[in-house]
């Protein structure tokens, strides 16, 4: 399976980072650091984490990692990033 991100999740991502690294630089690296070693492991098992709460699909799925909800797509041979937020902003 590939791993497409989408331009808004690229976006939001970016904001999030600046955002943290306006407290601590190291922080923000070790959060991205961290976030793309739990989207690595998405091609070996594209079902690892829950159900999407926004969809009505099984292929809509919710990564959550420190208090930030990624929202990806299991769509055929690829998964779509589509977008991070965190809970209270949706």
């Amino acid at each position: 399976m590939v791993i497409k991100k989408d331009t808004l999740f690229v976006v939001q991502l970016k904001k999030i980072l600046i955002y943290i690294a306006k407290d601590k630089r190291t922080a923000a690296v070790k959060f991205e650091s961290e976030l793309n070693k739990k989207i690595l492991l998405l091609p070996d098992n594209p079902y690892l984490f829950r159900q999407s709460h926004y969809f009505d699909s099984n292929l809509y799925r919710d990564l959550i990692y420190s208090g930030y909800t990624v929202i990806y797509k299991v769509d055929g041979v690829d998964i779509l990033i589509l977008e991070i937020f965190k809970w209270q902003e949706k």
